[in-house]
C-alpha cells in the first residue's frame, strides 16, 4: 500500500472542494487503500489559510483527520534539494514518515524536482493529478 504525505496546499484543497482530486485521495485513505499523512506544520498552514479564506470549510477540513496520519518532523534530516527554507519541515516530514510520495501543488518550489526521485533523495514528489494517473 502506498504511503503518501500530503502538503498544505493538498489538505486546503481537499476540504474546499469536496468533489475535487485531493478530496478522492482522502476518500482512498478513508477506505484503506492509500495510507495518508502529513505533519503539524502542513496542517496548520492548511488551517490557517481555510481560517482566512474559507471559514466555512473548518468541519470538513477537521473530518479529513479521521484518515490523515501526523507524522513527526525529523530536524536532522538533511534537505538535499534547494527548497525555501519554508519547505524544508515539508519535504523531512514525508522522509521522517516514510512516504513513498510527496503530493503538493506547489510547482514554483517543489516542480523542478517533480517526477524525479532521484535527485530529491529518492523521495517521488508529484501533485494530485500525476498521482492519480499513475494508479
Amino acid at each position: 500500500m502506498k504511503r503518501l504525505f500530503l502538503d498544505a496546499n493538498v489538505l486546503f484543497t481537499a476540504a474546499h472542494n469536496p468533489s475535487g482530486k485531493a478530496s478522492l485521495l482522502i476518500s482512498l485513505g478513508t477506505d484503506c487503500l492509500l495510507q495518508l499523512a502529513t505533519s503539524a506544520y502542513a496542517k496548520e498552514e492548511a488551517h490557517r489559510n481555510l481560517m482566512r479564506k474559507f471559514p466555512h470549510c473548518l468541519d470538513r477540513f477537521d473530518a479529513i483527520f479521521s484518515s490523515v496520519h501526523l507524522a513527526g518532523d525529523d530536524e536532522t534530516i538533511v534537505c538535499p534539494i534547494e527548497l525555501p527554507y519554508k519547505d524544508w519541515p515539508i519535504y523531512r516530514g514525508a522522509h521522517a514518515c516514510g512516504a513513498d510520495v510527496l503530493l503538493t501543488g506547489d510547482l514554483r518550489d517543489f516542480g523542478p524536482f517533480m517526477n524525479n526521485p532521484e535527485c530529491s533523495g529518492g523521495l517521488l514528489i508529484q501533485t494530485v493529478a500525476d498521482f492519480l494517473r499513475s494508479l
